[in-house]
């Protein structure tokens, strides 16, 4: 009887099972121990964040993670696997995938169509630091001319605010053919004209800031635009990371005043929508550093007055805009963003580049009629 031809199928049948005659071999062990421990520890983050209150202060802080360092131990579990089984190697592969998707956060959005084009930047350009390094104020307007935004959105611009100090001549080059309307750290510049611009609080309590509000006339369209900046997370982080457990009351704080305030401005513009003088309100676009991720319900709460992330939306990614400042050097937090209405589309969503602050920030191409 003639013999049958080997088939990839068999030689790899035959790999597997020599594998398994050698199953005992010590770096298989450790592979599958790596593999093991690594798909229990992602796997159980992954039920935590998914399952947890998300008002709750503990859920909240692990937000704030660096899960991109998560990848080093699934990426090493992946190439370990390797040396056993494919059931292993599923198993490993399948960590990397929760890793980079559901627990950092990358989203895959699809860009709209739609008539009349805007280009809306929002930008935390820390000038408070750019006053201290040797032409921090180039690398910030280097940053804006280079996406060259119809309506840019700054927040931490007190330095250029302050009317007992001289506005650095580039940025005074920058924003003098702009119409322009600036209060405290906030500035909106915008080459199409701006209306009714008014500040209102964040809080009852004067401390917790406030915010600035403008309409912008777009060919005869009209756009609400917020721009925001809530407390940061800094103070509640430190404390915690400094005291343990003796720094969680100040983080609960840290984070109860936050969530306060994107309550109040929700409930502020949900009161002046309602009451306004247009039977029908206008197309609402928040900008700025809300200090929390999407998933946080600090955004959330934006979001249910029937918004949208922009990023999420319409970009494919991480969309990381905080945290090159600090060791690794490595954005991975995505604490800036601009959340739209329903009736704007989404052209195009990116993030800038990491010199100028230690915010990169947020370039968004609307749509003022979506189709």
């Amino acid at each position: 009887m003639p013999s049958r031809r080997r088939t990839p199928l068999d030689a790899r049948a035959a790999r597997d099972a020599r594998l398994a005659q050698v199953g005992s071999h010590p770096l298989q062990s450790l592979s599958r121990f790596v593999i093991s421990l690594t798909v229990l520890v992602i796997g159980g983050l992954w039920a935590v964040l998914a399952l947890a209150d998300p008002l709750a202060w503990w859920a909240e802080l692990l937000r704030y993670t660096p899960y991109l360092l998560l990848l080093v131990p699934a990426l090493l579990a992946l190439a370990l696997s390797i040396a056993v089984g494919w059931a292993w190697r599923a198993a490993a592969l399948a960590a990397v995938l929760v890793v980079v998707f559901p627990i950092m956060g990358w989203t895959h959005g699809q860009p709209e169509n739609g008539s009349t084009r805007l280009r809306v930047m929002s930008f935390n350009i820390k000038s408070y630091k750019a006053d201290d390094r040797p032409e921090g104020y180039d690398a910030i307007v280097g940053e804006i001319r280079r996406h060259d935004p119809d309506v840019l959105v700054m927040q931490d611009a007190q330095k250029l605010t302050d009317k007992w100090l001289p506005m650095p001549l580039v940025m005074k080059e920058l924003l003098t053919p702009r119409h322009t309307q600036m209060h405290g750290q906030y500035v909106i510049a915008s080459k199409h004209p701006l209306r009714n611009c008014k500040v209102a609080p964040l809080s009852a309590d004067p401390a917790l800031g406030d915010y600035l509000r403008c309409t912008v006339e777009v060919e005869g369209q009209r756009l609400e635009i917020v721009n925001v900046h809530l407390l940061s997370p800094r103070e509640g982080l430190v404390a915690t990371r400094r005291e343990r457990l003796g720094g969680l009351d100040d983080w609960r704080i840290n984070f109860g005043h936050r969530l306060g305030q994107a309550r109040h401005l929700a409930e502020d513009l949900a009161r002046q929508r309602a009451t306004g003088a247009n039977k029908r309100p206008l197309p609402l676009l928040i900008a700025g550093d809300l200090n929390a991720p999407e998933a946080s319900p600090v955004v959330q709460t934006l979001l249910a007055l029937g918004l949208r992330d922009a990023w999420s939306s319409a970009a494919t990614g991480w969309g990381y805009t905080h945290g090159h400042s600090l060791r690794p050097h490595l954005s991975f937090l995505r604490i800036d963003h601009v959340l739209v209405s329903p009736t704007l589309g989404l052209a195009e969503v990116a993030v800038g580049g990491d010199e100028a602050s230690e915010h990169r920030p947020v370039i968004v191409d609307l749509w003022l009629n979506r189709n």
